[in-house]
């Protein structure tokens, strides 16, 4: 089940307590004009330290125990509580990603997680399970149904939880700073997860490893919402009372899972961090940014800025330090915010840089609390959403189910008025409408049309789907899955397609071109590669022949290669908008020549629509982008061609000679999308 381990394997260990002092510490390291050099780019997670033999040895033979402990306990649905801790200490060995500190003792941490997860093991193998009714800190471990690993995450249970009462408990989510030494035995190994958590007496705090170092984005989003479905099924959780909260590169994630998903949180707590990517890169980084018109374009993605409206649905309280550079992230909101008729509650602790000061915190802590005192409505009776793209497309009882085009702004205003439902909107050609308690009588108006009415769901909710046609609201049931459109899930861009279960496809044929081959062999290293150091997961792969009915029918394909090395492909090709044969690769009007130029996209797989194809890309940011977390956002759109002559580099996979978005059918446009 397990490979053995080389004897003189070298291993190294973290001890990384993610303090808000430690996380001012490993930040400052990522920043400054030397991170600006892509010629010149540090390795991120950084190389770890060698162990003595002894110490090495040591940990080689616990490791042997705790693989063998995993083998003999089989199938168990509580198996990744303890394969967390085999990965942990594996992967630290395995890619040498240990780091001690001057004060530690060799391979301490490693040793500690190792100590842990074989008692664990025991345990389960026993039949027992004693950290699933244990209170404070609780190590948990989910498999992720992205790419089948197994991933960590801290829960602090009240000391007065019953296990035995119904009772529900506010749950907070604390997200951790950056941390480039962060690896899963230096999460693992730190009791509570952070030390920095703002306790909130009676409530679950949950504390996700968020895959690594990525400011919780595309993966690491992922994680929240899969670690949130684990908790709920082992823990009892109010749904009304869930709290978003973080500070530093967490900060920076209350703010996106802030509007992105307003009503899932009944209150928001921001501590420093970052908004949004160009103006806090000017500021912060000191960079100067030359981004192209479809970079810009996928700004919209995480710049919570481009979305401040959707704080109307969600109290939210800012905290920075009066000294902090990191202040920048609460300014910029505030000053959007205002923008759309929103104040800010910002507190500012005084003389102090990246940390909390006690004052302003107990502030915090009770304005937070009177908040969750009151939990969150229901039925909201007005709702103010903002979207620039599907992904993000719900909000209380609305839910945008298409744009008129991507990445310009859709907009849904709703209120409820005496029974009856007014919705206006801006640049979107679909919506639904869900709100429990609400009966067939219950009229609709949608930009002043004529009354319009819900129907009733078993469960006794009104519902109702609504089309734009010729320009006017209509009733209409869920389009046919064979109409080709972009719909939630399904609307790219190329990252899109790693934010669910994926396996990249392996070409088993020559290909038409030798340079091409070369290309894509070195790119599909590449992102399995960066896959498993950036995203902390080995990345399926299975070859072109290997693929299943069911690899079809459940999961994303990467397709690597071309029409003549990947039967996959081969079987599709014809289907695709972009057209690549012996005579050259076309979109549009374009067309570029084969053997220098390679097509990557995104699309709806002609073999399941409802899954995609991605050609020839992984995660599109690449190695000087995790100097920075405000940097890691996708890099290419739908589509790319890439002049392959052109070395890849710490940046793009080659020249992007021509790149865009398809439209809302999925077709290629005159203008690229722009």
């Amino acid at each position: 089940m397990f490979a053995p381990l080389p004897r003189n394997r070298r291993l190294v260990v973290a001890a990384f307590l993610l303090t808000s002092a430690a996380v001012a510490i490993a930040t400052a390291r990522a920043d400054g004009p030397t991170d600006n050099i892509p010629d010149k780019v540090r390795p991120v997670p950084p190389v770890g330290i060698t162990l003595p033999l002894a110490d090495a040895e040591e940990i080689q033979k616990g490791l042997a125990e705790l693989q063998g402990l995993i083998k003999d306990i089989g199938t168990h649905t509580l198996l990744p509580d303890v394969e967390i801790y085999e990965k942990a200490v594996r992967w630290g060995v395995d890619y040498k990603e240990i780091y001690d500190g001057k004060n530690a003792k060799p391979g301490a941490t490693v040793k500690k997680v190792l100590k842990d997860g074989i008692a664990r093991a025991k345990a389960l193998k026993e039949g027992k399970t004693p950290w699933t009714t244990q209170t404070g800190s609780v190590l948990r471990g989910y498999r992720s149904k992205i790419d089948g690993s197994v991933q960590p995450y801290w829960i602090v249970v009240p000391k007065d939880y019953n296990f035995a009462a119904k009772t529900e408990h506010r749950l907070d989510f604390w997200w951790h700073g950056r941390g480039e030494m962060l690896s899963e035995a230096s999460f693992m190994a730190n009791p509570q997860g952070a030390s920095g958590i703002i306790p909130a007496p009676g409530a679950l705090i949950l504390h996700p490893y968020g895959r690594y170092c990525n400011a919780n984005k595309l993966a690491g989003e992922i994680d929240t919402l899969e670690c949130l479905e684990h908790a709920r099924k082992h823990y009892r959780i109010d749904e009304n009372r869930l709290v978003a909260r973080g500070f530093s590169m967490g900060g920076a994630a209350c703010w996106q899972f802030a509007v992105h998903y307003p009503t899932l949180w009944c209150a928001n707590a921001p501590g420093a961090g970052f908004a949004e990517t160009p103006e806090f890169l000017e500021v912060f980084q000191h960079e100067k940014l030359d981004p192209t018109w479809y970079e810009k374009k996928l700004w919209h993605l995480y710049n919570a800025t481009d979305t401040a409206l959707n704080i109307f649905n969600l109290p939210t309280v800012a905290y920075s330090g009066e000294n902090d550079s990191q202040k920048q992230a609460a300014d910029v909101m505030a000053r959007e915010m205002k923008k759309v008729g929103l104040e800010l509650t910002h507190i500012i602790g005084p003389k102090i840089g990246h940390g909390y000061e006690k004052a302003a915190k107990e502030d915090l802590n009770k304005r937070i609390d009177a908040i969750v005192a009151q939990g969150k409505p229901a039925v909201p009776k007005e709702i103010k959403f903002v979207a620039y793209t599907l992904r993000y497309n719900h909000c209380g009882w609305l839910t945008i189910e298409g744009l008129e085009k991507h990445w310009q702004q859709g907009k849904v205003i709703g209120q409820i008025l005496d029974g009856r439902i007014s919705v206006t909107t801006e640049n979107v050609s679909a919506l639904s409408i869900a709100v429990p308690g609400y009966d067939r009588n219950s009229k609709v108006r949608i930009d002043g049309s004529e009354d319009l009415l819900l129907r009733v769901s078993a469960t006794g909710v009104g519902e109702g789907q609504f089309r734009k046609v010729d320009g006017k609201w209509t009733v209409a049931g869920r389009a046919p899955a064979s109409l080709l459109r972009k719909i939630h899930g399904l609307q790219g861009p190329i990252d899109d397609a790693f934010l669910d279960r994926f396996v990249m496809v392996k070409p088993t044929r020559q290909p038409a071109n030798a340079k091409t081959g070369e290309w894509v062999e070195k790119e599909m290293k590449h992102a399995v590669d960066q896959w498993r150091s950036q995203f902390r997961g080995d990345a399926p792969v299975k070859k072109d022949t290997e693929i299943t009915d069911d690899d079809i029918k459940t999961s994303n394909l990467i397709l690597w290669g071309d029409p003549t090395s990947n039967a996959v492909l081969a079987k599709i090709a014809d289907k695709l908008p972009i057209n690549w044969t012996e005579k050259g690769v076309t979109e549009g009007a374009g067309t570029s020549p084969v053997g220098t130029h390679v097509p990557v996209l995104i699309y709806p797989n002609p073999l399941n629509p409802s899954k995609y194809v991605v050609l020839n890309s992984g995660f599109t940011f690449r190695e000087y982008d995790y100097l920075n977390n405000a940097r890691q956002v996708p890099k290419l759109p739908d589509y790319a061609v890439v002049d392959i002559t052109t070395p890849s580099n710490s940046r793009y996979p080659g020249k992007i000679v021509r790149a865009g978005f398809f439209g809302e059918k999925w077709e290629v446009l005159p203008d690229d999308g722009k």
